[in-house]
């Protein structure tokens, strides 16, 4: 007699046995995921106004739109083993859209809700995956949670900074 299998081992992670829709929703999620990586490093890194800014920046939202979405998913499917990732997808998610609404006429608030929402996606995807990956699954717990912050704060900090140098130089 078989017992039902917890957990299913895709290269070294665990992946919950929760059913084809579980299972769906992941492989979306993780495609919607990796398009927000790239697409927010890469909006990042570019002028700020530019084309490639703002195409990079539309598919981060608009991934973090599906991210959101599939986590939703998966979370009601999984809810006690999900929560604390439900809250962090939905801080994630009310940054990323505050971000993205005030991205025409309130720069700051557009640089740290797009950028507060990047932190909360990697610091997700961290805690959830972290003690999987190499060297990672040497780190305690707490590392998880705490190192996308100490990279990312004084990065948003810095964009910040300049922003409002920038918006000082032109009004002289």
């Amino acid at each position: 007699m078989g017992g039902v299998v917890d957990d299913i081992d895709i290269l070294g992670t665990p992946i919950p046995n929760a059913g084809p829709v579980f299972f769906a929703a992941l492989a979306i999620h993780v495609l919607a995921g990796l398009t927000c990586v790239a697409g927010g490093a890469t909006a990042a890194l570019t002028r700020k106004g530019s084309p490639t800014h703002m195409r990079f920046g539309r598919a981060y939202f608009w991934g973090l739109v599906v991210v959101y979405g599939t986590l939703t998913v998966m979370s009601a499917i999984r809810w006690r083993e999900n929560v604390h990732l439900f809250v962090i997808g939905t801080l994630a998610f009310a940054a990323g859209l505050t971000g993205y609404l005030n991205r025409r006429h309130r720069p700051a608030v557009h640089i740290l809700g797009m950028g507060m929402s990047y932190v909360l996606l990697l610091t997700g995807f961290y805690v959830d995956n972290g003690p999987h990956l190499p060297l990672w699954d040497r780190l305690p717990a707490v590392a998880f949670w705490v190192l996308p912050s100490l990279i990312g704060l004084p990065l948003i900090a810095r964009a910040l900074t300049r922003r409002h140098r920038q918006a000082a130089s032109a009004q002289t």
